[in-house]
């Protein structure tokens, strides 16, 4: 992104500590994500392993993105877990978008894990040449 990123990230996901029983924990954890921006927009890809498009919430509201959602860590009902450091990860993240972008025409996939956001700027927000002529 330019020096004049128009998209902030404005949460943190919790570290995870480590577990202090056998128990599986449930942990909210701030998932990776890469982004794009060009004339047209910025595209976001986050990680997001485990998790169906039945568990992930996408919003915006008052110009803020924001990415939630919860993975399944299957298990085979005849076999006993022996242990987990996650089980049944939340995962959340969000941004800050400026004026700039268009929110009513977010695209989203999810495909093998991977989320891609794209987030297209307003018609008006989009860098235009402008035709110089000789006088």
């Amino acid at each position: 992104m330019n020096a004049n990123s128009q998209l902030t990230t404005t949460s943190q996901g919790q570290a995870p500590s480590r577990p202090t029983t056998q128990e599986p924990r449930h942990l909210t954890v701030c998932p990776a994500v890469d982004i794009v921006e060009d004339e047209h927009g910025v595209t976001l890809w986050a990680d997001l392993p485990g998790v169906s498009k039945d568990k992930l919430d996408i919003r915006v509201q008052d110009g803020t993105l924001s990415i939630e959602g919860e993975a399944m860590v299957p298990a085979p009902q005849n076999l006993r877990l022996q242990h987990a450091e996650l089980k049944e990860p939340r995962f959340s993240r969000a941004f800050m978008l400026s004026a700039d972008f268009d929110t009513s025409k977010i695209e989203a996939q999810l495909r093998d894990g991977v989320l891609r956001l794209t987030v297209p700027r307003r018609e008006e927000a989009r860098p235009r040449k402008i035709e110089v002529q000789a006088a």
